[in-house]
């Protein structure tokens, strides 16, 4: 009897725990239960004890246990890499005269990556069609010098591609998009019929609103080409800021001065693998303009898998060396993107 009085005390105690877990508090003075209520308590016990629950309220709560999932089956993964990125830098090669040279190989060439040098996997020269923005000086200072320069553009325009486009930007207090991108040329020529010269130099603004333009471009080579006479002095954006948009961008800074040389042009020109020229006179501007397109139409294109394949959000800086045809000690003008940030896609 005393076994049968402990099983159903641990009964009530299994009643109780339910209720409470139901939000309801229980109160069990056993000399105050009557002989009904034992029945009850009683048939709730012998349910409790079967597996089942009794709510507060009297309706009975199925235990239900979930089937168990069956295992999932290990797949050992196989020891292959799959996101290698190949690292492609673009670089032009010039001799002492400022004349391309297309006849080099692969042999001609080593690349370094953070001062390790790389295996070259892959060597062509470029012959891709190229999305050219065209950023134009038109401040106060351009005024005895407008027209020469519009001249200059329309020549660069005639070298172009059948599947080349180009956009215009000109700039004075502000910098603003005259074109978008077209494969039209006369287009350009009609707009830069239409700046007169006058007011501060936006610079930095204008190529900072040029390089968002590349964005739309539809060619995967792309150039930004700079006519200018002046330093910024207007610009909301900082040299720095310009530096890292134009890197993100992957876009080849060309740049022509006049009558100073465009010391910050030459540096932008020279990380992005673009070129920086400057003329002391007017007459010098048609033979400038001609080989900044020769150049920008001339580039290898060197590909290698580097040895930190990872993308870790860092800049890492590229250096190209240039052996002489022939083993020759002709000099050579070398000009090569220095960097490229490694950005997490």
């Amino acid at each position: 009897m005393d076994a049968y009085l402990h099983k159903i005390r641990l009964y009530l105690h299994l009643i109780y725990l339910v209720a409470c877990r139901g939000g309801l508090r229980m109160s069990i003075c056993f000399g105050c239960v009557s002989n009904r209520s034992w029945q009850l308590i009683l048939s709730a016990a012998l349910m409790v004890a079967a597996g089942q629950e009794t709510s507060a309220f009297g309706q009975t709560r199925v235990a239900v246990v979930p089937r168990a999932r069956p295992s999932a089956k290990v797949v050992s993964s196989a020891n292959i890499r799959l996101d290698v990125k190949l690292v492609i830098t673009p670089v032009s090669v010039t001799d002492g005269f400022d004349r391309p040279l297309v006849e080099l190989h692969k042999s001609n060439f080593h690349i370094y990556e953070d001062d390790a040098e790389q295996e070259i996997s892959s060597f062509s020269i470029s012959e891709a069609p190229v999305s050219v923005g065209v950023v134009f000086d038109s401040s106060r200072s351009m005024k005895s010098s407008i027209e020469d320069s519009r001249a200059a553009v329309e020549q660069f325009m005639t070298t172009a591609a059948a599947e080349d486009e180009f956009l215009l930007v000109k700039f004075s207090d502000k910098a603003e998009l005259l074109t978008p991108f077209t494969r039209n040329s006369d287009e350009i020529s009609r707009q830069l019929s239409l700046p007169n010269a006058h007011g501060f130099t936006a610079l930095l603004d204008a190529i900072c609103l040029a390089t968002q333009q590349m964005r739309r471009a539809a060619n995967p080579r792309k150039a930004i080409l700079v006519l200018t006479d002046g330093v910024d002095n207007n610009s909301r954006y900082s040299e720095r800021e310009l530096e890292r948009l134009v890197r993100e961008a992957d876009v080849r800074v060309y740049a022509l001065g006049l009558f100073q040389r465009p010391e910050f042009l030459e540096k932008l020109a020279a990380d992005t693998g673009g070129r920086a020229l400057w003329v002391r006179r007017l007459s010098e501007l048609p033979d400038a303009i001609q080989t900044l397109s020769r150049q920008i139409r001339s580039e290898y294109a060197i590909g290698y898998i580097s040895h930190r394949p990872e993308n870790d959000g860092k800049y890492h800086k590229v250096r190209v060396e240039v052996e002489a045809p022939g083993g020759t000690r002709l000099p050579v003008h070398t000009s090569w993107r220095h960097g490229y940030l490694a950005l997490d896609e």
